[in-house]
């Protein structure tokens, strides 16, 4: 089947690693994978800042984009839940683009979830030495549904310890410009998940979408937290995590 892979703005500029482990995952699965060339961002930034026109001149580039493909495969969830519950919005004026965008919608997966829905993949390959705990971001979990998805990829994975952290479902924080708008309620909470993290005991914290990413490693960081190691779902299963 072909496949349109949704690099994403951010896993493009700050980890391509999670871009190259989404693509292994998706041919290793029997997928035919195109990479659009010129794809951008998705319009999520400018969506949850109210500029529309912004928003959609990039929601309509991404469907002339991935128009072609039989399925788009995105390693967040954060901007999944932007094509599948927001793409309509935007052109809930412009018919012929509202068809489109709910095309578009119906056939865009998060990673994981495609690999189990669609791909219905096989057995991972991978194998990792030690104990993870899941961190479930907002907007894949709320927006679309994902929360067994990846635990049950993970739970396939060689010599990976899956342990609940305690609010594994509550906010890191990031919220995308709600981290700006709102730093200090947002470094507060992600003290909170960090807390939370080094209490399940896990040598890593592993999610699905690199905002929380980026967040999540960048407080650690800063409370001197330099051994836990955050890593993307995909680059788990696809074993690319450097160690």
């Amino acid at each position: 089947m072909r496949v349109g892979l949704f690099v994403t703005c951010l896993v493009d500029l700050m980890r391509p690693s999670i871009g190259m482990a989404a693509l292994k995952l998706l041919e290793d699965a029997g997928c035919e994978v195109t990479v659009p060339a010129m794809q951008t961002c998705c319009g999520q930034p400018g969506w949850n800042s109210g500029d529309r026109k912004s928003t959609r001149s990039l929601a309509g580039k991404l469907i002339a984009e991935f128009e072609d493909c039989r399925y788009v495969v995105v390693p967040s969830g954060s901007c999944t839940g932007m094509i599948r519950a927001h793409f309509p919005e935007v052109f809930e004026d412009e018919p012929a683009m509202l068809a489109k965008a709910r095309k578009l919608a119906a056939r865009t997966y998060e990673l994981t979830e495609f690999l189990t829905k669609v791909a219905k993949r096989s057995p991972v390959a991978a194998s990792f030495n030690g104990t993870v705990t899941y961190h479930d971001s907002c907007s894949g979990l709320r927006e679309i549904g994902v929360k067994a998805q990846p635990r049950q990829l993970l739970a396939k994975v060689a010599g990976l310890k899956l342990v609940e952290m305690d609010e594994c479902e509550t906010c890191c924080g990031f919220g995308g410009t709600f981290s700006i708008k709102y730093g200090e309620i947002s470094s507060a909470m992600a003290e909170k998940k960090c807390v939370n993290i080094e209490a399940s005991g896990a040598q890593a914290v592993v999610l699905g979408d690199l905002g929380c990413m980026l967040n999540i490693e960048g407080r650690m960081r800063r409370r001197g937290d330099a051994k836990t190691r955050v890593l993307h779902v995909a680059e788990v299963l696809a074993g690319s995590t450097g160690g």
